[in-house]
Order: C-alpha cells, then structure tokens, then sequence
C-alpha cells in the first residue's frame, strides 16, 4: 500500500498497475530496481520521493496520466530532465516529459513550436543559419518549457524582454485530463495563459509551446577572465559599461572561485578570478568598442569573444550540464554603485574565506521593463540582479553554504529590493518575493478557477 497524500487515504497497489499497463511509456514505482535513478533531479541535493515516475512516451501518455491521478486524488507534476526538484513534489506522481522533443521552426513567420522535453540547446541548434534566435538563457540543458513557465532570463531579455513574454500559445493537458492549446484570441484562456506566462507549473501539464524568435543576423559574445586582483577594476569598468549600455549589449561580472579538485584543469586548480561575460546583438567591432574598458581592467588570462551562432549562445557562460549538488539564490539590486561593489568583494572576493563558488552580478532592465504582452512574469525596471552559488559536495557543506548566503544578502541589503525573478529563489523561498503582492492573488484565483482540487503541484506553489 502506497499513501495518497491529497485524499489521505490509503492508495492501493494495484492503481500503479492500471497506470502502468494505460501508458505506452513506463511508470517507475518505489522497489523497482530503476526507482533511485528515475527519481533523481539535476539537482542531487534534493532527495525528491514522488509516488511514482512515469517516463512518457508522448503527450496522449500525459493525457492518461493526468486523468488516473484526477481519478485517484493523487497530485501530479512535471520535470523534463530534473530541474526544479523540490520536496514539496513528494508524494506526487511525476511525470517525465524528455520524449516530447519535436521541433517545427517556421523562420519566416519568425515562429517556433517544441515539445516539453526540447532543451534550449536543441531549439538554438536548430535555428542556425536563420538569422534568428530564441529568448535562450545561459544554460543549454534547461527545457524550454519548464525556462518559460518560471518567467526566463535571457542573454537577450534586455532586447527582446523574458522567454515568458515570448510565449504565443501552450498546449496542455487541463485538470479535466484534456489536451488542448491555450491561445491568445480565446477570451476565456486569457488568466490560465498570463499564469503560464511566469507563473510556474501549477495550473496543467504542459506538453508544448509556440513561441516568437528574434532576428539576430549577428551575434556577438564571451568570456574575459581576469585575476582575482584585477576585480576592483572589472567591476569598475563593469560600472561604466551598463551606465549607457545599449539594450542590444548585456554584460555580467563575476567574481570565481574554483574548487582545488580533480573536476577543474589542474593549472586553474584552487584559483580565484574576475570574470566579465557579454552578448551583443549586431557589429562585432561596435561591441568590441563598448567593451573597451573591460579590455583595460587587467590583464586578461582568457578570453573567448567571438561571432557566435545562436546555438553556441547557450554555451557561453559554460555553466555545468551535469546533475550537480548545487545551491543558487539572487536577489535584485536597485543600485550597483562603488560601495556596493566594495561591499561585495569584501563580503565574497578573494581572501574573504567565502564558500560560496560564485558571486555574479547580472546588468538586466531595459526591455524587461516593458510589458510584450500580458504575463505573470511582469515587468522588473531594476538595473541589477545579484546571485550566489555554490557546489555542495557533502552534506555537512550545506549549513556553511547557506549561511554565507545569508550573509551575502545580508551584506548588500542597502542595494537590494528583496525580490528576485522566480528562477532566482532557493531554500524554501515563495512565489510572494517574486511577485508583487496583486500578480501572487491573481495567480491564486486562476488556480482556484482552473485546478479547484489541487490536482497539479509546482515546486513552487502559489498556495504555500
């Protein structure tokens, strides 16, 4: 016997049966030999125990499953390939989406569609040669999907706004187990397509999107690596770069600290560095001349600027693709100043015996002030998002880990708004510092009207 942690009743056995021999995918209960490695997310340190994992084979198999946990009171929720773990899906039936992986890019009508298991990595492969690009973040393993319902920042948000605002139509499976498209020109989807527009996994299960692509004849971007000594300077001339920055340039400064393990290149083992990361869209020699200070912070121990097609874009910041036992948080910063920049280094430079892997400051605003279109992602005029993150290798590591990112917090709170875009919250953050207090109660009355008996569960709930 299995609990049924929705009704509190106890779930017979034999259900995960029915559900097994309806699918033409398969279903991974606890005691199967598979169970531990079907149940594993990106991110390891998240000891995520769903009822079962189903591994669907296409979207009639989400369709099946939605309408047996409607049926059994059961809640469900979806994770392509293992991002966005949280405990808060134990008990729930998760579903597997990786094999809903089409394709169809129509270039003229600047216009793609992919299924909820596409990666970023694989929708921008697929439009080089196109002079087009989607919204697409700085990690080529997160699904589309799952990228556009949590809001999406993008290399190109500061043109073109988030990967939510991209979104034209999604097709779902509803709380009555029905599979269908939710547009723009249905009046009565207007609230359920502004919810999946940022709002998270928790009003149906999506097995694809439509979305709007951008022209991006040229792109041009990378990475400049400084020592750790030369951090003042790069994040001076970082200063300099966003005051005027056109929308078309987005830079982001870092500060790193790499690990002395087997993982990192051996010269490189235990190092700190400056970092300075951009994209530009358009003329590779006017971004070269916007980036000039940058050039002259230090010298440069690496450098890998260079044109870039849109599927190279995702691989810039060269964040891990590997499941990894990783801890990240952010926060928006009003102001990012000389004291803040001396504040952050003291609190998180080299010599300050933080843990923390990295400390990274984002230039974002420009479009992402403007509304597209109508979505719960909304609008964020802050000039600056700040984030930390760290690699956990041990769980005694966790408690140093977020300790210091407390501190870290802590430590720029006079720069700091409190929020954060979604994709941004950790620990056991909520919706609430996300959103303003209006989009949180507007979330939670489409989620009333459209899943009434709590049937579909995100790792971040609008109802705590």
């Amino acid at each position: 016997m299995t609990t049924d942690l929705a009704a509190g009743a106890p779930l017979d056995t034999s259900a995960l049966d029915e559900l097994r021999a309806a699918l033409t995918g398969t279903l991974v209960a606890p005691g199967d030999p598979a169970w531990d490695a079907a149940r594993l997310p990106w991110n390891v340190l998240v000891d995520q125990r769903p009822l079962a994992v189903v591994q669907a084979a296409d979207a009639h198999d989400v369709a099946v499953t939605v309408r047996w946990a409607a049926a059994h009171h059961v809640p469900v929720t979806a994770q392509p390939n293992g991002h966005g773990a949280s405990r808060l899906l134990d008990g729930a039936v998760l579903v597997r989406t990786t094999a809903l992986d089409d394709i169809w890019v129509d270039a003229d009508a600047r216009v793609a569609r992919v299924g909820a298991g596409v990666r970023w990595g694989d929708l921008q492969v697929a439009l080089d040669g196109t002079g087009l690009t989607g919204l697409v973040g700085s990690n080529p393993d997160v699904t589309v999907v799952g990228y556009c319902l949590g809001g999406g920042l993008s290399w190109f948000s500061r043109a073109h706004g988030t990967g939510a605002g991209s979104v034209r139509a999604v097709e779902v499976v509803d709380a009555t187990g029905t599979h269908r498209w939710v547009r723009g020109d249905d009046p009565a989807d207007a609230d359920l397509l502004w919810a999946l527009r940022g709002g998270g996994g928790d009003f149906a299960l999506v097995t694809a999107v439509e979305l709007d692509l951008f022209p991006a004849p040229q792109v041009y971007g990378g990475l400049l690596a400084f020592p750790a000594e030369a951090a003042p300077a790069v994040l001076r001339a970082f200063r300099q770069i966003t005051r005027d920055a056109p929308e078309a340039l987005t830079t982001w400064a870092a500060v790193l600290h790499l690990p002395d393990a087997p993982v990192v290149p051996e010269p490189m083992r235990g190092l700190s560095l400056a970092l300075l990361l951009a994209t530009y869209l358009g003329d590779p020699g006017e971004a070269e001349r916007l980036l000039a200070p940058a050039r002259a912070a230090g010298p440069v121990l690496r450098d890998t600027f260079r044109p870039l097609a849109p599927g190279e874009v995702g691989l810039l910041a060269e964040e891990p693709v590997d499941p990894s036992p990783a801890v990240l948080a952010g926060t928006r910063l009003h102001t990012f100043d000389e004291a803040a920049a001396a504040r952050l280094l003291e609190v998180a430079g080299a010599g300050s015996g933080t843990p923390l892997m990295q400390v990274q400051v984002r230039h974002v605003g420009g479009a992402l002030a403007r509304e597209r279109v109508p979505s719960a992602a909304g609008t964020a005029d802050e000039p600056y998002l700040l984030s930390g993150l760290a690699i956990v290798p041990v769980p005694e590591a966790y408690g140093p880990v977020t300790g210091a990112l407390d501190g870290l917090f802590a430590a720029m709170d006079p720069w700091s708004t409190g929020t954060a875009p979604l994709t941004f919250l950790d620990r056991d953050e909520t919706v609430a510092r996300a959103y303003p207090p209006a989009t949180v109660d507007r979330l939670r009355a489409v989620k009333a009207a459209v899943d009434p008996a709590g049937l579909f569960r995100s790792n971040r709930p609008v109802n705590p």
